[in-house]
Parts: structure tokens; sequence; C-alpha cells
């Protein structure tokens, strides 16, 4: 099994350029952005790590992903990751859902207690 610790923009782009398959494929990168203000950025960069992340996925193969800024709600992280997948010309199902646990409680009236999510995805085949 390989693991690696890197900048992941520069790790997918070699990775995709050595044409290199796996079967499971972990995303959690560090907050994106640190305001609302740079949300599209981080956007954009959750997407293209998603849509590199997809492209070296094998038929069948696990992509686990996760955000942990506040500022990016399960919504949106879910919707680029959606796009990152059309782009990319894969269908995804959806096996599980993760959030923080119990002792990091949300608030519901608080949406920044929400700050972490994350999914565990099936590449389907046929796509």
């Amino acid at each position: 099994m390989e693991t690696y610790a890197a900048n992941v923009f520069d790790l997918l782009k070699d990775l995709e350029r050595q044409q290199a398959r796996y079967d499971l494929i972990i995303l959690d990168p560090p907050s994106f952005t640190k305001s609302k203000g740079k949300l599209g950025d981080a956007m954009r960069g959750y997407k293209e790590i998603h849509l590199r992340a997809l492209k070296l996925l094998n038929t069948d193969g696990l992509l686990a992903t996760f955000c942990c800024s506040h500022h990016v709600t399960s919504e949106i992280f879910k919707e680029v990751i959606n796009e990152a997948a059309v782009d990319a010309k894969k269908t995804l199902r959806q096996l599980e859902y993760y959030s923080q646990g119990a002792d990091h409680p949300i608030v519901t009236t608080i949406p920044e207690t929400e700050y972490l999510k994350g999914w565990l995805f099936e590449l389907a085949p046929g796509r």
C-alpha cells in the first residue's frame, strides 16, 4: 500500500502523467479557505483535486473525501464533487456520509460548528 503526504495539486498532476491507478484515494486537505471572500478560489481547488482523483480511480474504486472549512457547507462541497464527476465523465455512488464526532457537537443555531464533512463514494462502472 502506498501513502503520500504531499501538495495535493502537484502530486495528483504527477500521478495523472504517470497514468497511475488506485483502488482507494483519500482526499483530506487542509481548509482551502479561512474567509467567505475566498470561497470561489477554494471551490475551484476542491473541484480540481476531485477531478484529478477521479481520473486515477480504478473501476469500482473508492474515493473518501473530506472538507474541514465551516465556510463550505456540505451542500456546496457535494455539488463541487458532482461537477468534477460530470467533467471526468464518471458516476459516483454514495456509500457513507461523515461528520465530526460527538466531542465536537453541532449547534444548530451556530452554522460554524458544522465544519467537518466527508463522503465515501464508489466509482460506478460503465462510464
